[in-house]
């Protein structure tokens, strides 16, 4: 009798925090960035990045098409918590040094939108893709992984002068 007991108490207990569990689900859901969207660009290259809409279908891709070598290297994703729950994001991680994110370290609360800063290094030539991997408390996909890719043209070269003493030929 005391073992079904028990198996009652622990059965009502697991109940309880499945229950618990989904009545606080966090979710985060991304949306294309429109232009002016984030108002808190500090820097010009900052401000640059954010009068920028976001190409594309795919909110978790930003393609930076072909940009100039030193060009503004900043791009906003959005994204809303969609769940009835705070989300926190606890970690963000760029795929190398060159991607850099930036993110809301305070919980987002249902119903509110928020965004990802990512620096790319736009001193690198070439073609590039890379990935921002983000950990969160979200209930059905606790990491999400954002990607950027693009072309960096090569630095414009300086003409070539000709040497000062130039020999004369007769």
């Amino acid at each position: 009798m005391r073992s079904n007991f028990h198996k009652s108490i622990y059965c009502m207990i697991a109940v309880f925090f499945i229950t618990v569990s989904f009545i606080n689900a966090q979710e985060i859901q991304f949306v294309n960035y429109k232009s002016g969207d984030f108002s808190k660009a500090e820097t010009a290259q900052e401000k640059e990045g954010a009068n920028m809409d976001q190409p594309g279908t795919n909110a978790t891709e930003w393609n930076y098409g072909s940009i100039k070598n030193g060009s503004t290297g900043y791009r906003y994703f959005k994204f809303t918590n969609t769940g009835n729950g705070p989300l926190v994001i606890s970690a963000a991680k760029g795929s190398c040094g060159c991607t850099v994110p930036t993110w809301p370290k305070d919980p987002v609360m249902p119903g509110q939108s928020n965004f990802i800063k990512v620096k790319y290094d736009t001193k690198r030539t070439g073609a590039f893709t890379k990935y921002v991997t983000l950990t969160t408390n979200a209930q059905t996909n606790t990491t999400t992984r954002l990607k950027i890719l693009g072309t960096v043209s090569a630095p414009p070269t300086a003409p070539k002068s000709e040497p000062a003493n130039k020999p004369v030929t007769e």
